[in-house]
Formats: structure tokens, C-alpha cells, sequence
């Protein structure tokens, strides 16, 4: 299974605010050739309309420890979404992992295939 950069953060905290761009691997971006390993050619799927979920868990686990809902930006065009930690989410050190779930407005749903690591270290308190 594939990962995102490691994302490193500390128990306790309701930020930062995590912003993803959602995009389509397989449709190159208007006035770009499609290259599979550079996502900047990837067209943004359109999540106007959608709702989308990062979902956590620990690695490991088949448990959801948390679904954290993310809001869309602008139109949802770009396929930009984002999150933040609502009190409680990060209350356990550990490593995690995420998936973010689209459901769009005619109820089909898409999940990223690459999950999203989180490395959550305890704080001093």
C-alpha cells in the first residue's frame, strides 16, 4: 500500500488544518501530458456537490478510531477539500493511517486508493 509524506503531529491538538487536492491519475489536466508519476498533470476531480471523509485508523487496526468530515473549497472544481483534528481525535500517540471516502450527489463512491500517514507523538502535558 502506497503512503503519503508522513504527516507529524502531536496528542491534544485540533490543528493544523489539513487541506487535500483530490485528482483523477488517469485524465491529464487542461494544457498538460499526462505523466503517472507527476501529479501535477492529473486533472482535479470535480467534487461540487460531493461529501467527502477522511477516515483514521490505527496501522494495523481494521478499527475506524475517527471519520473526520471535510468541507469543500470554492466550487469544488479544483478538487481542493479540508479537514482540521475536532477535540478528542488526537488523543492517543501512536502511528495512524487515512483514507479520504468521496461520495458524490448521484451516490456513487470513490475512495483514494493511497493512504495517508500520521505519526502522533504525546505531548509534554
Amino acid at each position: 500500500m502506497a503512503y503519503s509524506d508522513t504527516l507529524k503531529l502531536v496528542t491534544g491538538d485540533t490543528l493544523p488544518e489539513l487541506t487535500f487536492t483530490l485528482k483523477d491519475s488517469n485524465t491529464a489536466a487542461s494544457g498538460q501530458t499526462l505523466d503517472p508519476n507527476n501529479s501535477d498533470t492529473w486533472e482535479p476531480i470535480n467534487v461540487n456537490g460531493a461529501s467527502v471523509k477522511l477516515r483514521l485508523r490505527e496501522v494495523g487496526s481494521t478499527t475506524v478510531k475517527s471519520t473526520l468530515t471535510c468541507n469543500v473549497v470554492g466550487d469544488g472544481s479544483a478538487g481542493k477539500v479540508t479537514t482540521n483534528f475536532p477535540t478528542g481525535t488526537l488523543d492517543t500517540a501512536g502511528t495512524f493511517e487515512g483514507e479520504l471516502e468521496v461520495t458524490f450527489s448521484s451516490g456513487g463512491i470513490q475512495t483514494v486508493n493511497d493512504l495517508i500517514k500520521f505519526k502522533v507523538r504525546s505531548d509534554f502535558d
